[in-house]
């Protein structure tokens, strides 16, 4: 278990949060939870998204979430890129470069390893084409970054 785990503040609907993210990522569970009172509402939540654990408090209002913290998916391909964008941002708001903010409020970054890879091209005209490519998109689009990649 690592030592640091991020801590989210949510207003009042954390526990619609967490059967929304565990949807998402198969494999991921609540491993703790803390009501107010037996059968009260949800106070804090332990949860484990594709590994990472994450807790999750209602706190009210007080708080907001917002871009200044993100979580970023490292996406296997496009098919998992198009997946996650669309039921995450169902309900929020689209931003640029593969970023997103969700009805919760959270913001996610949505991207496919090849981005990471292609950005990373020893060739400094290769990188800066793909990087200027990405920096025009909203949900990030593989066959464009390797268009970019090739010239095209």
């Amino acid at each position: 278990m690592s030592k640091l785990t991020p801590f989210l503040w949510f207003n009042d609907n954390a526990e619609e949060a967490i059967r929304f993210y565990l949807s998402l990522f198969p494999g991921s569970r609540i491993i703790s939870e803390q009501r107010q009172g037996k059968d009260g509402p949800l106070f804090t939540a332990t949860i484990e998204l594709a590994g990472q654990r994450l807790h999750l408090l209602n706190g009210g209002p007080h708080y907001t979430l917002n871009e200044a913290f993100s979580l970023f998916v490292d996406c296997e391909d496009q098919a998992e890129v198009d997946a996650l964008w669309e039921k995450l941002s169902d309900g929020g708001q689209v931003q640029m470069c593969g970023w997103l903010k969700d009805r919760f409020g959270l913001s996610w970054q949505i991207i496919p390893k090849a981005l990471m890879r292609l950005m990373r091209d020893p060739d400094p005209a290769k990188a800066q084409r793909v990087t200027q490519a990405m920096l025009q998109m909203k949900k990030i689009d593989v066959a464009q970054l390797e268009a970019a990649y090739r010239g095209a």
